[in-house]
């Protein structure tokens, strides 16, 4: 018999444990009848702005993500979101491949979602987007990772801006002016779109809004995210107030 909630899908989303921004940017994404199952991947709250306790903080996420997928297994999931940045999952093409195959495994089956694959998706869906503006959570020292992420994809970072998270759970710490004025920053006029990595960045909602006042495409990484996991798992509802990617792709 079928679950009463979940009908048409079930996602998983494996979240660190000092994230507070993707569930409840996730949950306002579900279309009717599709549920979100969230497990914690268990981390420190360290210091992001030495180059020691950054690479601490990405190899604590790579080491722990696995658990949390696995304990996602029992719940009927159809795909399981790891909703980390994609400097957390790249350490060039062989790597992430062999990364996703592990998550493969722990999950049991459904589908592994991860921001690699779910930006540069987004971007082919919006015409083929070769050159970007980006908009990091980091400090300077964190943005070279996320740039070589795009740079191996064959996607050009024509500028980048970094909203400065000294902790995991201290990027989530953003105004709405910090999230205008990074857009402006980075929009330059050879720029095709903006896209924002970070999933405890708070930008679903301003990226739509940022789109209508630049002009083109803003992916923000939940966004891009939940996106791929729906369209993946064949639910094509169009969303209102999530931008271009959502309305039309």
């Amino acid at each position: 018999m079928s679950n009463f909630l979940g009908k048409r899908l079930r996602i998983g989303i494996a979240v660190p444990s000092t994230n507070t921004s993707a569930q409840p940017e996730m949950d306002d994404m579900r279309p009717f009848d599709v549920t979100n199952h969230i497990a914690r991947i268990v981390i420190e709250d360290d210091s992001l702005t030495h180059q020691a306790g950054f690479n601490k903080v990405i190899e604590d996420i790579r080491r722990a993500t696995p658990d949390a997928v696995r304990s996602l297994r029992h719940c009927g999931l159809a795909a399981i979101i790891a909703a980390v940045s994609p400097d957390g999952y790249w350490k060039g093409r062989e790597a992430h491949l062999a990364l996703h195959r592990e998550l493969t495994v722990a999950g049991g089956g459904p589908k592994i979602i991860t921001s690699a694959d779910a930006i540069t998706s987004a971007l082919e869906a919006l015409g083929g987007v070769r050159r970007i503006g980006l908009i990091s959570p980091y400090l300077e020292l964190g943005d070279e990772p996320v740039s070589r992420f795009f740079a191996d994809s064959g996607i050009e970072v024509i500028a980048t801006h970094g909203l400065g998270g000294r902790t995991p759970s201290n990027i989530s710490h953003v105004t709405l002016a910090d999230l205008r004025d990074a857009v402006v920053n980075v929009n330059r006029p050879e720029v095709e779109a903006v896209v924002q990595v970070g999933t405890n960045v708070p930008m679903a909602a301003f990226a739509q809004m940022a789109e209508n006042w630049i002009g083109k495409p803003v992916l923000s990484n939940n966004a891009a995210l939940y996106w791929h996991a729906l369209r993946s798992c064949g639910i094509s509802d169009p969303i209102p107030d999530r931008g271009v990617l959502y309305e039309k792709h």
